[in-house]
């Protein structure tokens, strides 16, 4: 079983990502794969979000909690990178460089 260690870095979570993909026998799966699963975590974290917001909901539906969601979207995207070869902490870093150039204005 991998192992997470203490005080992980962005690359280390995209290492553990490989490790219990290979263990669980999710390795083969495609980056087109993987995107349609994030879809369906970020529908369940929408989900547990209006739960939690008090909007109605249907009472015979299950609610995740938000955080699970939340952790199951990162493994998924820890697991796209991977398999588009992305760091990514670099790709955050030089985003935020561009995001700094722009100017944001209310409309």
């Amino acid at each position: 079983m991998p192992t997470l260690k203490d005080h992980p870095q962005l690359a280390d979570f995209q290492k553990y990502v490989t490790a219990l993909e290979q263990e669980r026998g999710f390795a083969a799966q495609t980056t087109i794969d993987k995107c349609l699963l994030l879809g369906e975590e970020v529908g369940e974290l929408f989900k547990a979000v209006r739960k939690s917001e008090g909007l109605l909901v249907d009472s015979n539906s299950d609610f995740p909690e938000i955080a699970d969601e939340l952790a199951d979207i990162f493994i998924y995207l820890c697991a796209i990178a991977n398999r588009k070869g992305i760091d990514i902490e670099a790709a955050f870093r030089g985003k935020e460089e561009k995001n700094k150039q722009r100017k944001w204005v209310r409309v």
